[in-house]
């Protein structure tokens, strides 16, 4: 069986939602899928699940991605390494904090 990952359509008129399937490649874009690999929404471009294990295990069983997959897919990367490389907040001090204690030292 030739195992395909493409996108099913959901939702309704006007506004579509996708799931990215894993799919026999000989059935219709919304028929039975064998595993669903996440939710994808066009109207505001994002990503709202995806899961990469999952879909890394059907590929090294043999399944081909569609285009539109292999940009999501590609998105998801780029949006999970710019949340891995955001360090922790800088805290700046303020000018007042600095401030404040010199003006108590001029008043003793």
């Amino acid at each position: 069986m030739a195992v395909r990952i493409r996108l099913a359509r959901m939702g309704k008129k006007k506004a579509p939602m996708y799931r990215i399937v894993a799919i026999d490649k000989r059935s219709k874009r919304d028929g039975a899928f064998l595993e669903n690999l996440g939710t994808y929404n066009p109207l505001s471009g994002e990503l709202v699940q995806f899961h990469a294990e999952k879909l890394q295990s059907w590929i090294e069983k043999g399944a081909q991605m569609s285009d539109t997959v292999i940009k999501l897919q590609r998105q998801h990367k780029r949006s999970s390494n710019v949340e891995t490389k955001v360090a922790a907040p800088v805290v700046k001090k303020s000018k007042k904090a600095e401030v404040q204690p010199e003006a108590a030292v001029a008043q003793e």
